[in-house]
């Protein structure tokens, strides 16, 4: 996708394109076979939703071909997730590879233990305050609209969280009138992975080193992609340098400690 003269001008493929999608199915096997995938194009040709549908697909509003009411239906998807995961745009992970991304990105902390040593804003902090998890592990599920009362328009914050894998779109909802009337747009819905998969699942990776997670997130990539070099991989998912993914760098056997 990129921006002509003011106008969004989506990449797409050819009608004849083998591997273009027709459909929602379609899109969730192919998830469910390569584990992750961003939905627009980026540095690594051919990896995105974008490049296997045609560009008069979108937003069209018709369910059954239009990649971003897609995004809307795979966001509540039992196996599947949404969010801006890749260089702070968006895309999907599977229910099987969140918790190697969870162990890389996070690396090994939850969000508390983070913030106690000083490596997550006051600003993320609030707006995780606003999804405490209760003794059962589960959270809130919070509107866009919602959020924005907590937090104010911090959209740089929300990101940073979802790229951290701390956040994810879970759906979609419309505001409601004090009639209970539905209205306006669809506005995103925001909860941890923990309440959407839970606790367990989530971090089931945490015993595996961070470097680990990195190599098999990497090895993935290349084998669906193998033309892809490891700049354009890096800049795909927005990571600096694998088996950090926040600063400054903790002591092994401290991340070990801190993590749940």
């Amino acid at each position: 996708m990129e921006c002509i003269n003011g106008e969004w001008i989506m990449t797409g493929c050819s009608p004849e394109d083998p591997d273009r999608l027709k459909s929602l199915d379609e899109l969730i096997r192919l998830i469910r076979r390569i584990g992750f995938l961003p939905l627009f194009s980026n540095s690594i040709p051919g990896f995105s939703v974008e490049e296997r549908v045609t560009a008069d697909q979108w937003w069209t509003e018709e369910e059954k071909t239009d990649p971003w009411r897609w995004r809307e239906i795979l966001s509540s998807h039992p196996d599947i997730t949404y969010g801006k995961f890749f260089n702070r745009s968006a895309g999907f992970v599977s229910k099987e590879w969140f918790p190697v991304f969870a162990n890389y990105r996070r690396n090994g902390y939850d969000f508390d233990s983070l913030y106690e040593d000083d490596l997550a804003s006051t600003r993320s902090k609030k707006i995780m305050d606003a999804f405490e998890l209760n003794d059962a592990c589960v959270g809130r599920s919070l509107l866009t609209s919602e959020l924005r009362s907590i937090a104010g328009k911090d959209e740089s914050t929300l990101v940073h969280l979802q790229m951290q894998t701390y956040l994810v779109i879970s759906g979609f909802q419309q505001k409601k009138n004090k009639k209970g009337e539905d209205y306006g747009w669809r506005l995103a819905v925001y909860e941890t992975p923990e309440t959407k998969w839970g606790q367990a699942h989530v971090t089931s990776s945490y015993s595996e080193d961070p470097g680990k997670s990195w190599e098999r997130i990497f090895t993935q990539i290349k084998k669906n992609n193998p033309d892809a070099d490891d700049k354009s991989i890096r800049k795909m998912l927005g990571i600096k340098w694998p088996g950090v993914s926040v600063e400054p760098v903790k002591k092994q056997e401290k991340r070990k400690g801190k993590g749940k």
